[in-house]
């Protein structure tokens, strides 16, 4: 039987311990918690896929368009919780950084360069591999990131 490499798409963490996390960043960074910024955060804390600024913006627009949130102030906050690791980002070049919440089960990324499909997997034998090849070098592994990237079955059929 095959062990199925799937992942949880759920956070490690409550949404309230988030929140709080984030609370603290912002006050570390001597900015406000803004009704804007608390919005942004549950969006992607209740998001399961990787999303650009703009599709993030789009749904909050979409969500509570009585809020006047603008894209600078989505841009801002993404950048904010990535340099806090809060979130992660895959970078496309020149079209732009694809974003997740960084609070998941650790997972890699296998990457469609047609039309930027992004499949999240764990492999144990992948991880124990890595691990080994740190050791061998003689580096302790602190962390990693994989990206595998190719053309999506879908993509293949065109």
């Amino acid at each position: 039987m095959k062990k199925s490499n799937k992942i949880s798409t759920s956070p490690l963490i409550s949404y309230e311990t988030l929140l709080a996390q984030f609370q603290q960043l912002l006050r570390s960074n001597n900015l406000k918690f803004t009704k804007q910024r608390e919005n942004i955060l549950h969006a992607m804390y209740n998001h399961t896929g990787h999303f650009t600024p703009e599709e993030l913006y789009r749904f909050i627009k979409s969500e509570h368009p009585e809020l006047k949130t603008g894209i600078a102030t989505i841009y801002r906050t993404l950048s904010l919780l990535e340099n806090a690791g809060i979130v992660t980002s895959i970078s496309f070049g020149t079209q732009g950084k694809k974003y997740e919440l960084g609070v998941k089960a650790h997972h890699d990324h296998i990457i469609c360069t047609n039309c930027g499909k992004i499949l999240e997997f764990y492999d144990e034998a992948i991880e124990k591999r890595q691990e080994k090849i740190a050791k061998e070098f003689g580096f302790i592994m602190e962390d990693h990131s994989m990206k595998i990237f190719g053309i999506c079955p879908q993509c293949q059929k065109k």
